[in-house]
């Protein structure tokens, strides 16, 4: 019993080190998390437009401070893409690292998932293309006596390979109603592709369609 009383106040100070010891490290070392994060691809040449899909979110891995690692701290956590350097058409891949990612004081990043993304850049081409008007069934015991479409023609822009693919743009399908008689439709025009845009954005034609009765 006497071995057990001896040194209490070294035994009692060995102990609330290590007990400090044990907090401080389960405190520093915070909690792991995988978030989804959006990406944002900065500084892209004015004369270059993105022909590959675009990678919108990646899962960053990240380690911090539980309090810091909830939704709204994170809420402005983004991947800040410069892609400034590529002022020439062509693919490149981009690292994404700690460096381009912004995440609260105090949380560190850990990886991504993906770890890279790469970039398809094309010129950037203008084209002006017809305005094609889709029907629906015209209206039994009638027909069309004119069609016009106003503008006939509409401006895209996208990255060169996919304006050259597109030779139209449509109109969204119309239905007519059963009457003779001039008729007019506002409709927005289609480029089909999500890579092209249309130049004026939520641009509207006009269709006008004169129907007269069948005999």
């Amino acid at each position: 019993m006497k071995a057990y009383r001896e040194n209490w106040g070294l035994k009692l100070a060995s102990v609330a080190l290590a007990l400090g010891l044990w907090m401080a490290t389960v405190g520093n070392s915070g909690v792991t998390a995988s978030v989804s994060v959006p990406v944002q691809y900065r500084n892209i040449d004015a004369n270059l437009e993105v022909s590959s899909a675009l990678v919108e979110n990646v899962f960053v891995e990240m380690r911090g401070p539980a309090g810091r690692l909830n939704a709204a701290s994170l809420q402005n956590a983004i991947v800040a893409l410069d892609v400034s350097a590529q002022q020439t058409p062509g693919e490149r891949t981009y690292p994404i690292t700690g460096s381009i990612v912004s995440l609260p004081p105090g949380v560190k990043f850990l990886r991504a998932v993906p770890s890279q993304v790469r970039l398809k850049l094309e010129k950037r081409e203008v084209r002006e293309l017809p305005v094609l008007v889709r029907l629906m069934a015209v209206p039994k015991g009638f027909r069309v006596v004119s069609q016009k479409v106003e503008p006939a023609t509409v401006r895209v822009i996208g990255p060169a390979s996919r304006v050259a693919a597109i030779d139209r743009i449509e109109t969204d399908l119309i239905e007519l109603g059963a009457r003779a008689g001039e008729q007019v439709i506002n409709t927005h025009p289609y480029a089909g592709d999500p890579m092209v845009r249309l130049e004026r954005s939520g641009e509207v034609v006009v269709i006008r369609i004169e129907l007269e009765q069948v005999p």
